[in-house]
């Protein structure tokens, strides 16, 4: 094929057209009129030779070419925009937004150190979080609009990892609970109603997956989507949750938990922070990526105590 005579634009609508598979959403998404972005589907297919777009019953279709395009044509895109991103982030007048994915334990601990940071140096920045999701249903088009992920693992396709921080798990209590003295004791442990954490993506309590590898099943009571939740209603109930340590500190004290060392150990926990390829020399990526593992480090370090 010669270049020359390919309009790049093109390019643009095939990728639209492409996450849509319809010509009218195609046009909305990169402002076209409806007759415009026909011409281009109909050029398209006189370029490829194919054609991308068949009608089944009611509705468009993608041809079989037309969906292996859209991985290596969404990332092709994705270098040509790289190019014409500015050598140098200038963090006071940005008025960038990022998009990144965590759990809702890491929007409670990272997040309000972040945002004072981004307050003092970025005020018009601005921070989109968004549902964390797993790996088997963090798609393609999906990472595409991800900044950062934090997470625990190393299955996202295409993402770099960093270390964030370390942190271990404990049993949460509310204060006063009947049995906070005796539930280091496995017989206790076992015995007690527990609350689990099942986020979305994943078919279990992690913990349990663990325990389960030791010939052990512990005894639930309650299964919630995150960890904020179970520990709202350890705060007002005499469940027991099993959740990471770092988080409990946060909230003993507006909560009125306890952490409680468990009978069993399952070790560290390792929070990753993930960012995209294409982003690897992105100078407003890796300004957010410093000021992450920055705040992450911040945890590790020692309160200072009220004079």
């Amino acid at each position: 094929m010669n270049l020359h005579s390919l309009d790049l634009n093109l390019l643009v609508a095939l990728d639209a057209l492409l996450k849509e598979a319809s010509v009218s959403r195609a046009a909305m998404r990169i402002g076209l009129s409806q007759p415009a972005a026909s011409h281009a589907l109909q050029r398209l297919r006189e370029v490829l030779g194919d054609p991308l777009l068949v009608r089944t019953g009611a509705r468009m279709e993608l041809t079989p070419r037309a969906q292996a395009l859209r991985g290596p044509l969404a990332q092709a895109l994705d270098q040509v925009r790289g190019l014409f991103i500015p050598d140098d982030f200038d963090a006071g007048s940005s008025e960038r937004h990022f998009r990144l994915m965590m759990p809702d334990l890491a929007v409670e601990l990272l997040v309000p150190p972040l945002m004072k940071q981004i307050a003092r140096l970025a005020p018009n920045v601005r921070l989109d979080v968004v549902p964390w999701r797993g790996p088997a249903i963090f798609t393609a088009e999906f990472a595409r609009t991800i900044d950062l992920v934090i997470s625990i693992g190393d299955a996202f396709k295409g993402f770099h990892r960093q270390l964030l921080y370390t942190d271990r798990d404990a049993l949460a209590v509310r204060r006063g609970h009947p049995m906070a003295t005796r539930l280091g004791r496995r017989d206790v442990f076992l015995n007690a109603r527990h609350v689990a954490v099942i986020i979305r993506g994943e078919s279990e309590d992690l913990i349990d997956g663990w325990l389960r590898s030791k010939g052990i099943e512990r005894r639930i009571a309650l299964v919630v989507p995150g960890y904020i939740e179970a520990l709202h209603i350890v705060a007002r109930t005499d469940l027991v949750a099993f959740v990471p340590s770092r988080l409990i500190a946060a909230l003993a004290k507006p909560l009125s938990l306890i952490a409680v060392t468990p009978p069993l150990d399952p070790g560290i926990d390792e929070q990753f922070m993930f960012y995209p390829t294409r982003a690897q020399f992105d100078p407003g990526s890796i300004w957010l990526r410093n000021l992450m593992l920055q705040t992450g480090r911040g945890l590790d370090r020692p309160k200072r105590k009220a004079a």
